[in-house]
């Protein structure tokens, strides 16, 4: 299977939060998409806590993100939405 590589830009603003952001150019295809949400994985498994995704400039409303509970990447988004 190919991989993708991809870059991320990561802001530690306190012990309990992080930011990063992702490229989303550089994924391409499912392969691309694979990758993103085994990176949310790897990181909400590491730290035992939800990982979410918000669009950009969207800091209110996330898109998808890691669910412990469940142990995989969930949509949080309405898919029905513009």
């Amino acid at each position: 299977m190919a991989r993708v590589g991809c870059g991320g830009d990561f802001r530690p603003w306190a012990a309990e939060e992080m930011d990063f952001d992702v490229d989303l150019h550089q994924l391409q295809g499912q392969v691309g998409v694979d990758t993103l949400c085994d990176f949310l994985c790897a990181i909400g498994r590491r730290l035992g806590k939800p990982v979410s995704m918000y669009a950009e400039g969207g800091h209110h409303s996330p898109v998808l993100g890691f669910d412990p509970t469940a142990d995989r990447v969930v949509l949080l988004a309405d898919p029905h939405l513009d």
